[in-house]
């Protein structure tokens, strides 16, 4: 019996990557990085979740040493600036699910590792369609020590939810978090966006364009 949905990323909500890299490439102008990732090279560099780790990883290539953090912070006021202005649209089919899932008493949960500031950007990204008070409950990079794709965040999602990982279909947009889910013991429903539509996720893993109660239910 399916008795709740996690969401996994942001991006199962909503696609926000190129505004994403257009944030990451404001905040490399603002700290004077002649760094620029282009899309296509960013849709790459997501496949290591972590935007600090990224950072990381791309002043290590270029042997430069940069405040990783506050680059993220400053890219992460610029995303803010930029849903600010544009606002997010849910993803296909995600509205849908949520009304259905209530109607229905299944119990809808957002369970990702991304900072709880980012959680509340696309709350208010996408306020015209949905809030916090949509999910039972929301896990944060608060919530555990080790990000996706370790499954320690949908252990104490399952905890906390009370149930077991039978009773339980994580929808996640990107192969490394597929994989958090499913070392779980979650079954796991692929929506990927624009940055991983073109991914091969895990054998097994049934991949979706739009997402709908049927679809759910017959997985």
């Amino acid at each position: 019996m399916l008795r709740a949905i996690f969401f996994g990323s942001v991006g199962t909500l909503a696609e926000t990557s190129q505004l994403q890299c257009q944030a990451f490439n404001n905040a490399f102008a603002e700290a004077g990085l002649d760094w620029f990732w282009k899309p296509n090279e960013y849709r790459e560099l997501l496949r290591e979740p972590g935007g600090v780790r990224r950072i990381r990883a791309e002043a290590k290539r270029r042997n430069q040493s940069v405040d990783a953090e506050n680059i993220h912070a400053r890219k992460v006021a610029h995303f803010h600036e930029l849903v600010s202005a544009q606002g997010l649209v849910p993803r296909p089919g995600v509205v849908e699910t949520l009304e259905w899932a209530r109607a229905e008493g299944v119990m809808v949960s957002w369970v990702t590792t991304t900072g709880c500031d980012t959680i509340d950007l696309i709350l208010m990204g996408l306020r015209n369609s949905l809030s916090a008070s949509s999910f039972r409950f929301i896990l944060d990079a608060t919530a555990v020590k080790l990000p996706k794709p370790a499954p320690d965040i949908y252990c104490h999602a399952l905890k906390r939810a009370g149930i077991s990982p039978d009773n339980a279909i994580a929808i996640e947009d990107t192969p490394e978090s597929a994989n958090a889910a499913l070392s779980a013991g979650i079954k796991t429903v692929a929506f990927p966006g624009w940055a991983a539509a073109e991914r091969r996720f895990p054998q097994g893993v049934k991949s979706l364009d739009v997402l709908s109660a049927d679809a759910l239910l017959s997985y």
